[in-house]
């Protein structure tokens, strides 16, 4: 992605209006929606409450001959259900038989998992039918190999102590964190791995004196980044505010919109294609934080590795990744991303993105 930020807008339109002459009509189109449901190897906390399974919705569109498909996850935090989404999927799948542009119809839709999943959907129904890959289509470069976070839900001192270590030595480990017992636990974790680096996630439930008494011993502890410490909305107290570990925007950030807003609060943003509406917002979200002077966080909702996989294209801009929802759910689709100690392989192809006919190399 180190094309300029008006040549990637050209390749992003460039791209959908000539594959309109080469996709189906979209009278000829037809779109699938789904739920799906993965039960979670341990519970999973975080500061807003608790789940033991992800609830996720599934889209397919398809024009007899090929078919794109790809995995959002509806949240709460955002006034979402699977119901809602689904509804909207349904009245756009209706409306798209009676429009050339699905792509521009697509747009329309707010940002969120609906527009994320048509939009991901597209853009692999693109690659199948040009037979390419999306990467290609967006002019990117292939994706490395990665590190990826690994995520700590909150729990006890000791429990969390206990699942860093049978983590083995992980590179980066996210942990998720509310007001309560911040130094002790991170205390705790830190030394049971004490060659890890970590990401502290506080989920929007610390107030600006919890971040001002506790930032110095983080950092002591090998924390590299803080995430959304504060309520989206009621970061002003983040202004000018000097922390000796950069702070994420995560809740703050869903599309460029917000971009202006976060300077001199954040120094990072957290990309996820639930909050962006989709890989197209995400693309160009990067590359506008980046001319900003921003570092990229991705990151997700907890999913298989069909629901990682558009924005793990993007892994080569972003100084830190969180694409582990594969490692947090039981049994993951097929085909999914391979992980070896915190180390995430880029995707074969066979899942999402490419002709059926592409070989990875």
């Amino acid at each position: 992605m180190t094309i300029e930020k008006k040549n990637l807008s050209n390749t992003l339109n460039n791209t959908q209006k000539n594959n309109v002459t080469k996709a189906a009509k979209p009278s000829n189109l037809t779109i699938t929606v789904a739920k799906e449901q993965f039960s979670l190897q341990h519970v999973f906390r975080i500061a807003r409450g608790a789940k033991t399974q992800a609830d996720v919705v599934v889209v397919t569109i398809s024009d007899n001959h090929n078919t794109g498909w790809s995995e959002a996850v509806p949240y709460a935090r955002y006034q979402e259900s699977l119901d809602s989404v689904i509804e909207q999927i349904n009245t756009l799948s209706q409306s798209a038989l009676n429009t050339e542009n699905i792509t521009s119809l697509i747009a329309s839709l707010p940002s969120g998992a609906a527009r994320n999943a048509l939009d991901c959907a597209w853009w692999d129904l693109q690659a199948k039918q040009n037979k390419t890959t999306v990467a290609a289509l967006l002019e990117l470069s292939p994706a490395l190999p990665c590190i990826t976070a690994q995520t700590l839900s909150i729990d006890s001192p000791e429990a969390m102590a206990k699942a860093v270590l049978a983590l083995d030595n992980p590179p980066l480990v996210k942990v998720k964190l509310d007001n309560q017992d911040i130094i002790l636990k991170m205390t705790a974790i830190a030394q049971a791995a004490p060659n890890s680096q970590f990401i502290v996630d506080a989920n929007e439930a610390w107030t600006i004196n919890d971040l001002r008494h506790c930032c110095l011993q983080l950092k002591a502890l090998n924390v590299v980044l803080i995430e959304q410490p504060l309520p989206a909305g009621e970061d002003q107290d983040l202004i000018n505010f000097s922390s000796p570990i950069p702070l994420c925007a995560d809740e703050s950030c869903h599309t460029r919109a917000e971009l202006e807003y976060l300077k001199n609060r954040y120094q990072v943003v957290n990309i996820k294609l639930d909050k962006t509406g989709g890989l197209t917002e995400a693309v160009l979200l990067a590359q506008a934080a980046k001319e900003d002077g921003f570092e990229l966080m991705l990151g997700c909702m907890v999913g298989s590795s069909l629901a990682m996989a558009p924005l793990a294209l993007l892994v080569n801009e972003a100084k830190f990744v969180d694409l582990d929802g594969p490692l947090l759910i039981s049994t993951d689709r097929e085909n999914g991303f391979e992980f070896n100690q915190g180390l995430m392989q880029p995707l074969s192809g066979k899942l999402w993105g490419c002709t059926s006919n592409y070989t990875s190399t």
